[in-house]
């Protein structure tokens, strides 16, 4: 782990002033993923601006129905807040589905947001990597690509799936994005702040230079709906999704009038099946319409040498998702 310069800042200005002296500056709340690159040095910043005492660590209630988080508030707190609990049930299953007890209690909102990808070869800082060293290839395409790599949304460039479980509820959810940097404020869609690889796999977000999350605003709840959030893994605890789902389904008379999936361990970034959801919009429950639309989600999946596996797996978690919040 190499040296580097330390501050704390009081506002979000003052942040952003520092963040803005040194081109490679990184922002540090909880760090629970900055931390473990940097002591592996595939990330080396020289400067890290500690944000945790700019505030932006509550959860409010806004008069149109919408949830703002604070980018500081925790994933337990997030967890356990009683709106989420109540009103966006798949968020609360997701993170509480998610890293560790102690982890939870540290990780933020805009650090999950932020995190990085669980890839072997761009963790180990040896192997050609183009998120790490752009142009030097991607070893996984032709490695072992079982567990953490993506078959929705990947490139010759790139196949990491993206790790985040509370990203894949927002996802399903639907969220804005505020920010603000050097220039002043902005809001960015939750479903385009994450990047495809494509052929620039090294920028994974659309945040421009100095720029830092404030805060995360869910979509107010769709009435009379029930969502569910199911991760499918290795083992039960402390593992990266090989495949989940987020939905959020509402029913009337045995009719599915609206329906959100979001998928997770399969996608190079938190993916929703916009096609999957027009397809089961208007149809009667039913298992084989679940099916159905789960193929639709993974009909533009491409598979690779180990992760085959992932699409079955996928159109699984959608069917038991959907079947759980319709029972």
């Amino acid at each position: 782990m190499r040296d580097f310069s330390y501050q704390q800042a009081d506002s979000v200005g003052a942040a952003i002033k520092a963040h803005a002296t040194d081109k490679d500056s990184a922002y540090i709340a909880g760090g629970t993923t900055l931390l473990d690159l940097a002591k592996l040095e595939v990330m080396r910043p020289a400067k890290l601006v500690d944000v945790r005492k700019t505030g932006f660590d509550e959860i409010e209630r806004l008069d149109d129905g919408r949830l703002r988080i604070g980018t500081n508030v925790t994933n337990t707190d997030l967890a356990y807040h009683e709106d989420v609990q109540k009103h966006y049930t798949v968020l609360s299953e997701a993170l509480l589905s998610g890293a560790s007890t102690s982890i939870r209690n540290k990780a933020t909102t805009g650090g999950n947001v932020m995190q990085r990808v669980r890839c072997s070869y761009f963790r180990d800082n040896v192997s050609p990597c183009n998120k790490r060293n752009p142009g030097s290839g991607c070893s996984a395409i032709d490695g072992f690509n079982r567990s953490v790599y993506a078959v929705l949304g990947t490139s010759k460039h790139c196949i990491v799936a993206h790790p985040s479980d509370m990203c894949v509820a927002m996802a399903a959810i639907g969220a804005t994005i505020s920010v603000q940097g050097p220039n002043g404020q902005r809001e960015i869609d939750f479903l385009d702040f994450h990047l495809k690889p494509g052929n620039t796999p090294w920028k994974e977000h659309a945040l421009d230079a100095d720029e830092m999350i404030t805060h995360v605003t869910l979509d107010a709840p769709i009435e009379g709906a029930k969502s569910h959030y199911l991760k499918l893994r290795d083992r039960a605890s402390y593992q990266f999704a090989l495949a989940s789902s987020g939905v959020i389904v509402a029913v009337d008379g045995g009719v599915v009038k609206q329906a959100r999936i979001a998928l997770g361990g399969v996608g190079t970034k938190p993916w929703r099946a916009h096609n999957a959801e027009q397809a089961l919009v208007g149809q009667p429950i039913d298992q084989a319409n679940f099916e159905q639309v789960a193929k639709l989600a993974f009909q533009d999946a491409q598979a690779y040498e180990h992760n085959a596996f992932k699409i079955p797996l996928g159109q699984q978690a959608i069917v038991r998702s959907l079947t759980t919040v319709t029972a």
